[in-house]
């Protein structure tokens, strides 16, 4: 089995949830377990995975459920920080076009708590 850790902390834009480790067929279930019914309807979930260094197709499609879950409660996945092997997987999929993927926690954050756009056109 892959090690993994998880920890969880809020901030005034969500909870984030760390990952740590590899995230792979072994354990892609206890990342969806711990993360469960985390936040509050209509509340973003920011995934900080600054400290994950491998990812296989069962940690991307966990991602995914986990994304789809989120919407589902009306709020909205950030990924924040995904490097080296992750971010690749991410890129050759194409899921990075999905989600909502930021440089760091900050950035997420930061994208959480901006104003919408408002529409062009004026009035």
């Amino acid at each position: 089995m892959s090690a993994l850790s998880l920890s969880r902390r809020s901030l005034a834009a969500g909870e984030v949830i760390s990952v740590i480790g590899e995230l792979d067929a072994t354990n892609a279930g206890d990342l969806e377990s711990f993360i469960g019914g985390s936040g509050r309807p209509g509340e973003p979930l920011l995934l900080d995975l600054d400290g994950l260094t491998f990812m296989d197709s069962s940690g991307l499609h966990t991602l995914l459920r986990v994304h789809a879950g989120v919407r589902e409660r009306g709020g909205c996945l950030h990924l924040a920080a995904v490097r080296d092997v992750p971010a690749r997987v991410l890129e050759i999929t194409g899921v990075e076009e999905v989600l909502n993927v930021h440089a760091g926690v900050e950035e997420a954050a930061a994208a959480v708590c901006a104003p919408p756009a408002s529409p062009s056109g004026g009035l």
